[in-house]
C-alpha cells in the first residue's frame, strides 16, 4: 500500500465515524466515495476511545480486504464487539474519538534469544504480532506510549496471548509492522 496523504486519512477517519452512526442506528450504509485508493488491500485497526481511555480496538493483521471495506468492518466492530467492552450505545458516539491505523505487510523477525529481539525493537516505530501455535496477539506501535520499555512491551504482548510474562521467547514467532495513523481531533 503506498504511503496515504492527510486528505486521504480523515476520509478514512469519516468512513468509520458514519458506518459505525449507520450501524448503530440501523440506517443502510452509505456507498464509499469513489476514490482508487479505497480499493487496495489493506490492513487497518480502528481504535475507539472515550476520556483518553481504551473503548474499543478490532483490526486485521492482514489484507483480506479493500480499504474502505476493512476501515467499514473494523470500526463497527471495535464499536459493537470487542469482548472486553459492552457494545456502544448511539448517545455514546458523539463522546467517541476515533483512530485509524493502516499497517504495513508484516514482516518476520527473527532472533536467537530475548536479547537479541528487545534490541531489535523500534520503540513507537513497530507494532509487534506475537505466534505462539494457534495463540496469536498483537501491539500497535501506538502502545509503545503506555509501555516505553522494550522489555515491559514484549512481557505484556505475552499476557495478552495467554501465556505467563516470563515464557521462554526462543518458543515463540514474531513479526513486525508499522503503521500510518489517524487521531479525530478532539470534539
Amino acid at each position: 500500500m503506498p504511503a496515504l496523504t492527510e486528505q486521504q486519512g480523515q476520509l478514512l477517519l469519516g468512513i468509520a465515524r458514519r458506518s459505525i452512526r449507520q450501524h448503530l442506528e440501523g440506517m443502510a450504509m452509505e456507498p464509499f466515495p469513489g476514490e482508487s485508493f479505497l480499493d487496495i488491500p489493506a490492513a487497518t485497526f480502528v481504535t475507539l476511545t472515550q476520556n483518553g481511555q481504551l473503548r474499543g480496538c478490532i483490526g486485521s493483521l492482514a489484507a483480506w480486504r479493500r480499504l474502505g471495506e476493512d476501515v467499514r468492518g473494523n470500526a463497527i466492530a471495535s464499536a459493537t464487539r470487542d469482548p472486553r467492552f459492552p457494545a456502544l450505545l448511539p448517545s455514546e458516539l458523539p463522546l467517541t474519538r476515533i483512530e485509524v491505523s493502516v499497517l504495513s505487510p508484516a514482516e518476520p523477525l527473527p532472533f536467537r534469544d530475548e536479547a537479541d529481539l528487545l534490541s531489535q525493537l523500534r520503540p513507537h516505530t513497530d507494532g509487534l504480532i506475537l505466534h505462539h501455535g494457534a495463540q496469536q496477539a498483537t501491539f500497535l506501535p501506538q502502545v509503545w506510549h503506555q509501555l516505553p520499555e522494550a522489555a515491559e512491551f514484549l512481557a505484556h504482548l505475552k499476557m495478552k496471548a495467554g501465556l505467563p510474562p516470563d515464557c521462554a521467547t526462543e518458543d515463540l514467532r514474531f513479526e513486525r509492522y508499522t503503521v500510518q495513523k489517524w487521531l479525530e481531533k478532539p470534539h
